[in-house]
């Protein structure tokens, strides 16, 4: 059952013994078994392992994907707000949040916030709802933290505490420009 086309190499296998060709046979089956496991088996048995893991990220994935779905067709589906809707929206969350810490300054689509020793966490909160009542994105942001202490400013929070110390929340001066949604025909 062997198939040998050059002469040399007829005349070298039939000069082996029968216990080297089947030795020789052995090792090429070998050989052949080696190239089939490694090139064809051993990758789809690694991707058949890594399938249930990525099938979770997948999953994952996309939950994430369809939560931003449904965000962006609330988003569509609220009414529109009109720049002066936006602008007092914008200004009552400010007092609201921020107190005497900031102010706002309106100019066409931007809206400037001025920050002085502003509490971080405040100023999240305010941030959150800037996009969300007055559909305002902020587009650029120069924040430096603050040296003033915790109790400094007015309607200041109380300092947090934190195990048996009591650290004051990082505040924040700057400024914030948000751009304002486009005015409606």
């Amino acid at each position: 059952m062997t198939v040998i086309t050059s002469p040399a190499l007829r005349a070298r296998w039939q000069a082996l013994a029968p216990r080297e060709q089947t030795l020789v046979l052995a090792a090429g089956g070998l050989v052949a078994f080696a190239l089939l496991w490694w090139l064809a088996v051993a990758p789809a048995l690694s991707t058949l392992r890594a399938a249930p893991a990525r099938h979770a990220e997948l999953d994952s994935q996309l939950q994430r994907m369809q939560g931003l779905r449904a965000e962006a067709q609330q988003l569509q589906s609220a009414p529109r707000n009109t720049r002066g809707d936006s602008v007092g929206a914008l200004r009552t969350a400010l007092t609201q949040r921020l107190g005497n810490t900031a102010q706002l300054n309106v100019v066409g689509d931007r809206a400037t916030v001025t920050l002085k020793g502003a509490p971080a966490d405040a100023l999240a909160q305010w941030l959150a709802q800037a996009r969300s009542n007055a559909r305002a994105a902020p587009v650029e942001a120069r924040l430096t933290r603050s040296a003033a202490p915790a109790g400094s400013a007015p309607n200041a929070p109380a300092p947090v505490k934190l195990g048996n110390a009591a650290t004051a929340m990082p505040r924040w001066d700057g400024t914030l420009v948000l751009a304002l949604p486009p005015a409606q025909p």
